[in-house]
C-alpha cells in the first residue's frame, strides 16, 4: 500500500535525461512554489504506460493551470526513458529510480512483474506545496490507470 494521505512526502534526488543531457530532478526544489503530480509506473516501452504517459502529456496544460508540476518516475534507466518519451512523443519529464529508492520510499513496489523483476506500480501521489501528500492511490493492477479526475480534484483543493 502507497505512503498515506497526510504523510510528509520523502524527499529525493533522481536522474532524468533530456535533449541537454542528464539532470538532478528534487523533489524539494517544488516545495514552498508549486504542487508536484508524482506517477509511478512499471515499465517504458509497454502499452498502459505509454497511453499514461502521452495522454498526460496531452493534457499537461491542465495540471500547469492548477499550479502543478508532473514528474513520472519508472525503474528504467534515464537513457530508455529518453529513447522512449522521443519515440512517443512524451513531453512529462520522466525520472530514473533504477535503485528503487524512490519506489520502496514511496511503498509502491511491485514485486516480480510478469517474472522480470521488481518495478514501481502504478500509483499517483499529490504533493503540496509544503511537502505533504494530499492524495495517494495504487492501482490494483498494473493494467489499471490512476483516478485522474481525484487527481486533479485533489489539486483543485490546494490550487
Amino acid at each position: 500500500m502507497p505512503l498515506k494521505t497526510g504523510s510528509k512526502a520523502p524527499d529525493f534526488a533522481l536522474m532524468s535525461k533530456t535533449a541537454q543531457g542528464l539532470q538532478e530532478i528534487k523533489l524539494s526544489a517544488n516545495f514552498e512554489k508549486k504542487n508536484t503530480v508524482l506517477l509511478f509506473f512499471p515499465l517504458a516501452f509497454t502499452g498502459v504506460c505509454t497511453a499514461e504517459l502521452c495522454d498526460v502529456s496531452g493534457g499537461i496544460s491542465s495540471y500547469d493551470s492548477l499550479n502543478a508540476c508532473v514528474y513520472a518516475i519508472s525503474v528504467d534507466s534515464p537513457f530508455a526513458q529518453e529513447a522512449w518519451a522521443h519515440k512517443e512523443g512524451i513531453t512529462v519529464p520522466i525520472l530514473s529510480d533504477l535503485n528503487k529508492t524512490v519506489t520502496k520510499a514511496y511503498e509502491v513496489l511491485f514485486p516480480n512483474l510478469a517474472g522480470v523483476g521488481d518495478t514501481s506500480a502504478r500509483a499517483a501521489f499529490v504533493i503540496d506545496k509544503s511537502g505533504a501528500i494530499v492524495y495517494a492511490e495504487q492501482t490494483a493492477t498494473p493494467k489499471d490507470l490512476p483516478n485522474f479526475e481525484a487527481v486533479k480534484a485533489a489539486l483543485a483543493k490546494i490550487r
